[in-house]
């Protein structure tokens, strides 16, 4: 390229992955702009994208590391968004279509099912009764937010309590939760994996080791990264979930289980945090070369 490209990175301020990426950038270009999308606003009458001073539709390109702290519907919308500068042109990595499939839970499942990809027993209600008879069918079951991360909301509800205590389980979870999104609890043996890809091509692995025996182990709950090499079926079954949604760089969240390897879900960003500390590896770097790289070519066929 004759000039040296404008790439924005949206995340959140004074986090770790997120100033690492941005730290990445300016490396490599010497341009630094992080951009918190509850700072930024669209002027349709213009088709302009602002961040402060910044219009975003102007820049080469924008890499989302996270798009906000927390995941609810207003997360789509913030997506959305970045539409507007896709249309000006301007390239954004992951592409926002493919990160409004992957932040609804149940948008993600559907297309992994659609694609015959292995998961947990799930069940999808909006009416009580119904998720009793899926407890009961479970045994044990997980119920999970549409819109979360690091497994915040999630709970267990067994079957093995009184009725009214069971339902009204239900009914507490339901009440931030009119959709219930419902699986069988799936016993773990101590960890389960990320799959790192960058643009289809596999990393590597790492496993999140539980270190206090709680159902799941994120990070969040006390967990910790290992490296791990996982079967090569394991990581065919990463490649082909995480090829359903075309994302420049994800994470593939899997359990090997006594009858086979299961997809929890794919991500929406991906952790850089797992792959440092887990195999070893700088995705900020290998994420920003890519981009660099897709840049670059994409201004070398507009030449």
């Amino acid at each position: 390229m004759s000039t040296t490209p404008r790439i924005g990175v949206i995340g959140i301020p004074g986090k770790w992955s997120t100033e690492t990426l941005a730290d990445a950038v300016e490396r490599e270009t010497g341009f630094r702009l992080l951009v918190d999308m509850a700072d930024v606003h669209l002027d349709l009458q213009q088709n302009t994208l602002y961040a402060g001073t910044t219009n975003l539709c102007e820049l080469d390109a924008l890499i989302v590391k996270k798009i906000s702290a927390v995941y609810s519907p207003n997360t789509l919308d913030r997506l959305e968004l970045l539409r507007v500068a896709e249309q000006a042109g301007v390239r954004v990595f992951s592409p926002a279509q493919s990160m409004l499939r992957l932040i609804d839970r149940l948008s993600c499942t559907v297309t992994l099912r659609n694609a015959d990809i292995p998961m947990p027993d799930t069940w999808v209600t909006g009416d009580v009764d119904s998720a009793i008879e899926a407890v009961q069918r479970y045994s044990s079951a997980v119920f999970k937010p549409l819109y979360s991360t690091k497994a915040r909301g999630m709970c267990i509800i067994d079957a093995d309590q009184p009725d009214t205590e069971l339902e009204q389980a239900i009914r507490d979870f339901k009440k931030e939760n009119p959709m219930m999104y419902i699986q069988r609890k799936i016993e773990l043996p101590g960890q389960d994996l990320g799959l790192v890809f960058l643009a289809g091509r596999y990393l590597g692995s790492y496993a999140r080791v539980s270190q206090n025996n709680t159902w799941n182990t994120t990070i969040h709950s006390g967990g910790r990264y290992q490296s791990y090499t996982p079967s090569e079926e394991v990581v065919e079954l990463a490649r082909r979930a995480q090829a359903l949604f075309r994302m420049d760089f994800t994470t593939v969240d899997i359990a090997e289980t006594d009858n086979g390897p299961i997809v929890f879900e794919v991500s929406a960003f991906g952790g850089f945090q797992g792959a440092k500390e887990g195999i070893g590896i700088d995705a900020a770097a290998l994420y920003v070369e890519h981009v660099l790289n897709e840049v670059d070519n994409q201004a070398g066929s507009h030449g």
